[in-house]
């Protein structure tokens, strides 16, 4: 398949929770090579989460957020006989991973006014609980490869 970025052979799980997830997540939400910034952002919404979800464990809830917003099939554009076709593909695990972080994020940065981990906390939480921006953003996704099945005997 792809190539293996080095970033997934060097990847340390992050101190605190012991979580490669967590770690790649923490990099990508991080700016201008600031790690120190993103992590306190990360731990501060896991924070926030502890007191919001007193029951679970603020870890297990980020997983489970990043984990349903994860696209199980996706549209990709095929040419043929120069006409393009939005064919419906499966998301391999890797990808699944990246567009989840990315929606997440995305959503986050989206919103205005408040503190980022703030942001970040309720984003997770909506996407524990299944709702919010990110999630709507893949089942628009899983809505448009529905809408296209017709042309799945183009994926090849």
């Amino acid at each position: 398949m792809g190539a293996i970025t080095a970033s997934r052979t060097t990847l340390k799980a992050d101190a605190k929770y012991d979580s490669l997830l967590a770690s790649k997540f923490i990099n990508c939400l991080m700016w201008d090579g600031k790690k120190s910034v993103a992590s306190a952002v990360f731990y501060d919404a896991l924070e926030v989460l502890r007191s919001k979800v007193p029951d679970q464990e603020p870890i297990e809830v980020f997983h489970q957020a990043v984990e349903n917003v994860k696209p199980h099939i996706e549209v990709r554009s095929k040419r043929v006989g120069g006409a393009a076709y939005q064919v419906p593909m499966q998301v391999n695990k890797a990808r699944q991973q990246s567009l989840a972080i990315r929606w997440l994020l995305l959503a986050v940065r989206e919103k205005k006014g408040r503190p980022t981990h703030q942001k970040l906390a309720d984003e997770l939480l909506a996407a524990y609980n299944r709702e919010g921006a990110a999630m709507t953003r893949r089942e628009n996704v899983h809505r448009m490869a529905d809408a296209n099945k017709a042309f799945a005997h183009f994926a090849w």
